[in-house]
């Protein structure tokens, strides 16, 4: 996959030392993927949850923090949307996380 936006996950781990392996790792395996579908997705990563317009949450770290991307899965693309901990992502609306 082509992920896009790498930059916000450099500049997280760059303030979140904790995570910055974590999300390092992801990166990894996400540009080695091959995801066709949700349930690709789903194979590897049985915790990740589903939004609607193709948008997927990542549990990061033991699910201490969160990543929301939206996929185009025809064009093998992931853009980083957000990355915070479980609990901003609670405060927040994830149905409201732009996809733009």
């Amino acid at each position: 996959m082509r992920v896009i936006s790498r930059r916000v996950l450099k500049e997280y781990g760059d303030c979140h030392a904790e995570v910055r392996g974590p999300l390092s790792a992801w990166y990894e395996e996400a540009k080695k993927a091959h995801w066709k579908t949700s349930q690709d997705i789903k194979n590897e990563y049985a915790s990740a949850s589903f939004l609607e317009d193709n948008r997927v949450i990542f549990n990061i770290k033991g699910n201490d923090y969160r990543l929301v991307v939206h996929l185009k899965y025809a064009m093998g693309v992931v853009m980083i949307k957000w990355i915070g901990t479980h609990a901003e992502y609670d405060r927040i609306d994830a149905a409201k996380v732009s996809i733009s």
